[in-house]
């Protein structure tokens, strides 16, 4: 392994830190051990395999069922300076020969390929390549109890088998605890870790809006869009014919919007996507088949037009909002008409009973008057301690009471039960149903047996949803949809903690739920926006003339933080999270050029005196904070606070610069800047120091350097 993990984050990728466990899962890897990757959408998963994949003297097999993510994630790789390609039917028999003689070669580091092609040739050419590691990405396609189920790949485990030595990595955003067991077990996954990363996405506002009328709807929708300023957004419909009459009534408002579903040819939706990955259409209105395997990280919003049939599948859907992790608002409407569409779905699909029982978790949680947030993170395992703040119930709160007592006659019960059952049964106990089954079973004995008589069976059915939405139950689908004890459970029924739950809201009070607005988070950083649309008018110009997606160049995010540090040197740029060596090299002067103009024109038309960005780093370096801690309170990338102390330094700021680098460092950079005719470059003296010293520290070094002469 020549290179390390975190060089090749800053110098590949242009970040500073890994996210929550990657840097574990790319260890784990590097040892040879197989993982259970389970992350949310947006959040970090494919960093997992493509850092291993530069490290290692071989190949990595990416297998993905989603062609448009197979071309974007190549796209990407490319843009920084990574030999990659992939292997699917959307290519000619000539790009295939060529892309097997590039593999047959060793001139690719990653391969992606789909499940079918990869089962194809898995006994061919592809028994010939140096592989060394294989990530299976949309792992939930493995599994029957998964929300898309691909026969194709069950076929994986014997690819596996015949790789023994090679580490395995299975990647997903949804899994809940039936599919994951599955997924281990269909791949044939050795001694796997699994490792869960967080799947609280917070910078998604969520809001629900129940049994709202068509025209009313339709209007919302359009008064929410043109407050967006031109943001792009998705909005999901149940049916084709819902998607082509909203987008009818949105681009009739003069909105820019197409449509999208299966029934269109290939040609059509190829060329609606592409338009709007490239930010020529702002608004899709598509059913489901759209957004699998899209990147776009830009995507401001996502509107549920109809209910969505299962969590797994809402989740991912609102999570195609926001991936650059900038505020993002996701809106959800539903009426009954959904629900009973999708039950008679159901009733003529495959596993009919596990389907309708996530249909109807999807319906309490729309009706939930709980948080949320913490109702969606429970349902993948994940247990928030506080309310959110940012979804339509908490800004909106109903009066809740002491629902302990009333939590511990039914956690009581499902225990008794032998946690065998489902809600029904359990609430038919609670209130002493003389149901055949409860007697057949001996029910009738247990102790708990109608001791709740005078509560409906309506208000138990959600008081139990309420105790599954906070966390003290599950609901195992795979078990015949039966209730378990969780730990917070148990805390309760053992006194150990208390519990606040909600009247059930009678359909009169309904109409109050639409009385809310989600909370905004608002970003720290001072962006210039006008810089900032002229930046991104210089990544579109970029863009269509490399013909890749606007945030192949750079991201959102990217540039908001370049409209706020205005960069215009190569070491500044660097800085910028996002920028790695190959974009700098490719991109950077244009864009600095861009940031030299707008000071220029600021400086010669000043209309406000605003205190630079070093001097507020500065302010909170002379209390006494470290640079970790400024980086944090000031939301800005550990390596610009270094550039920022660095410059304070040079312009003769009491900054101790000497303390964030070794004196040992500051020879070698040293010898390496004199080498290099004493310019102020930092590439030719990272690699002139083989890349083993950090840009942070060449740039503290070269500042002690030139101060002290």
């Amino acid at each position: 392994m020549s290179k390390q993990p975190k060089e090749l984050l800053k110098t590949v990728f242009g970040y500073d830190e890994f996210r929550p466990l990657q840097e574990e899962i790319i260890n784990r890897t590097l040892e040879g051990n197989d993982s259970f990757v389970l992350m949310p959408t947006g959040g970090g998963k494919s960093m997992c395999f493509q850092i291993p994949a530069l490290c290692m003297d071989g190949i990595t097999i990416v297998v993905s069922p989603l062609i448009s993510l197979m071309k974007d994630q190549v796209q990407a790789l490319k843009s920084n300076g990574i030999k990659a390609d992939f292997f699917n039917s959307s290519i000619s028999p000539e790009e295939e020969n060529a892309v097997i003689d590039r593999a047959m070669k060793g001139e690719l580091q990653l391969l992606y390929l789909s499940p079918e092609k990869l089962i194809s040739v898995s006994n061919t050419w592809l028994r010939e390549l140096n592989i060394k590691l294989v990530a299976v990405d949309e792992a939930h396609c493995v599994s029957m109890w998964g929300h898309d189920f691909r026969p194709e790949y069950t076929q994986l485990k014997n690819f596996r088998n015949s790789l023994p030595e090679v580490p395995f990595m299975a990647l997903t955003a949804t899994a809940d605890k039936s599919a994951r067991k599955d997924i281990e077990q269909q791949l044939g996954l050795r001694k796997s870790k699994l490792f869960i990363s967080s799947f609280d996405r917070k910078n998604l506002s969520i809001e629900v809006k129940g049994m709202v009328p068509k025209k009313q709807k339709l209007q919302e929708i359009k008064r929410f869009i043109k407050s967006k300023k031109g943001e792009g957004g998705i909005i999901y419909c149940l049916s084709r014919k819902n998607t082509e009459e909203v987008s009818a009534y949105l681009e009739v408002e003069g909105l820019s919007v197409a449509h999208y579903h299966a029934g269109m040819n290939a040609e059509d939706r190829e060329e609606v996507q592409t338009k709007f990955i490239n930010d020529d259409i702002k608004i899709i209105v598509a059913t489901i088949a759209f957004g699998m395997g899209i990147d776009k990280p830009n995507v401001r919003w996502v509107i549920h037009y109809n209910l969505p049939k299962n969590l797994e599948g809402y989740y991912q859907e609102i999570g195609r909002a926001g991936r650059d992790g900038l505020p993002s608002d996701t809106i959800l409407y539903y009426n009954m008409a959904d629900f009973l569409m999708y039950s008679k779905f159901a009733d003529n699909g495959a596993n009919s009973g596990m389907q309708k029982e996530k249909l109807n978790r999807m319906l309490q949680f729309a009706e939930a008057k709980s948080c949320r947030r913490k109702i969606l993170l429970s349902y993948f395992g994940e247990h928030l301690t506080e309310d959110c703040g940012n979804c339509d119930v908490c800004s909106n709160p109903p009066t809740n009471f002491d629902g302990t007592v009333l939590a511990q006659k039914a956690l009581s019960t499902v225990v008794r039960l032998k946690e065998k059952e489902g809600i029904g049964m359990v609430v038919n106990v609670l209130r002493g149903s003389q149901n055949a089954e409860i007697h057949a079973k001996g029910y009738a004995g247990v102790k708990t047996y109608g001791i709740a008589k005078e509560t409906s069976f309506y208000d138990w059915r959600d008081y139990m949803v309420q105790l599954a939405n906070q966390g003290a139950l599950e609901i195992l689908y795979s078990e015949n949809s039966s209730l378990k004890m969780t730990e917070i459970g148990w805390k309760i029924v053992k006194g150990e903690k208390k519990i606040q739950m909600t009247r059930p809201v009678q359909l009169k009070d309904k109409e109050t739920l639409k009385k809310k607005k989600p909370v905004k988070i608002i970003s720290s950083n001072e962006v210039n926006n006008d810089l900032f649309e002229d930046l991104r008018k210089l990544r579109s110009t970029i863009a269509k003339e490399e013909n890749v997606p606007a945030y192949i160049v750079f991201g959102d995010k990217t540039l908001k933080e370049m409209a706020a540090e205005l960069p215009t040197t190569e070491n500044e740029f660097l800085a910028i999270s996002g920028v790695g060596m190959n974009k700098m090299e490719q991109f950077g002067e244009e864009f600095m050029e861009v940031i030299r103009k707008y000071k220029n024109e600021k400086q010669s038309n000043p209309k406000t005196k605003k205190v630079p960005t070093t001097l507020t780093t500065f302010y909170f370096y002379k209390q006494g904070f470290t640079p970790d801690q400024i980086a944090e309170k000031r939301d800005l990338q550990l390596m610009t606070v270094y550039s920022h102390l660095s410059q304070l330094y040079s312009e003769g700021k009491e900054v101790n610069l000497a303390k964030f680098v070794t004196p040992e460092i500051i020879k070698k950079v040293k010898v390496a800047f004199d080498k290099n005719e004493r310019k102020f470059e930092l590439k030719p003296i990272f690699e002139a120091l083989d890349e083993e010293v950090p840009y942070h520290e060449i740039r503290i070094a070269l500042a002690l350097i030139l101060r002290d002469e």
